[in-house]
């Protein structure tokens, strides 16, 4: 109890600085994309904490018009080429700062997924994933798993819950600015 009324502190304060702090470099990245494909964020209702729906903040990535589907199931070539580089730096991820400061998602958490993910919801649900705020970054992302492996999501995601300090908090955030993982897979085409 005591480590989620911390990491809680640490997430609002690190969201409100980084947003403060970063916001040059979103502006930056918000005119470029919107030069790119004319919107420069993608906001999209996920499953956040006790199965509620919250609306999360992304940068846009894909084309205007894409199919909204899980990333493992959406082809490569929907992702634009300054999407690729978001992507690949993690700073598509940026604009998530607002629903942490909002209350609606940690730093270090299961990732959000989409309602239309029943398998997953069914593994996430019977691990209790549910019952803490999604978060931006976990141990599934360092380890490269995504949601296109339900049960070993999942799991994953249970293990680092259970385990879940402030240091390995810390550490998920630490491997995740420094390139572990290379997000979601994505269909080849």
């Amino acid at each position: 109890m005591v480590t989620r009324l911390l990491i809680r502190l640490v997430d609002f304060w690190a969201s409100f600085f980084g947003l403060l702090l970063l916001w040059p470099v979103i502006l930056v990245i918000s005119l470029l994309l919107l030069r790119e494909s004319g919107v420069p964020f993608f906001i999209q209702e996920r499953v956040g904490r006790y199965k509620k729906p919250f609306w999360l903040v992304k940068f846009r990535t894909m084309w205007v018009g894409t199919r909204s589907v899980a990333t493992h199931e959406a082809s490569r070539d929907a992702v634009t080429p300054l999407g690729r580089i978001l992507r690949r730096t993690k700073l598509d991820e940026l604009p998530q700062l607002w629903n942490v400061l909002k209350g609606e998602m940690s730093l270090v958490g299961p990732r959000p997924n989409l309602f239309n993910q029943e398998e997953l919801i069914k593994e996430r649900s019977a691990r209790g994933v549910y019952n803490v705020l999604p978060g931006i970054t976990g141990l599934a992302q360092i380890q490269n798993i995504d949601m296109s492996t339900p049960r070993l999501l999942a799991e994953t995601d249970a293990k680092m819950l259970s385990r879940l300090s402030l240091r390995s908090y810390f550490n998920y955030i630490f491997w995740t600015v420094f390139g572990k993982g290379q997000g979601d897979a994505m269909k080849e085409e």
